[in-house]
């Protein structure tokens, strides 16, 4: 498994994926806000799956 995300996608990613957990614990408090999971989780493993199916690299590295 590959990197293809950048730096900048990868830090996006985190802070939606940590705002919508919060959205379970704090605020509304909706079950919905478990969906943030997978941006925390593409962020932490810097690869995604949609973008690989796409051919998309937003990282720099070759």
């Amino acid at each position: 498994m590959s990197i293809n995300m950048g730096s900048a996608d990868r830090i996006i990613r985190a802070i939606v994926g940590i705002v919508l957990l919060a959205l379970v614990f704090v605020g509304p408090q909706t079950p919905w806000g478990w969906i943030g999971i997978v941006p925390l989780a593409t962020a932490l493993v810097g690869n995604c799956p949609a973008y690989s199916l796409l051919g998309i690299k937003t990282c720099r590295k070759q």
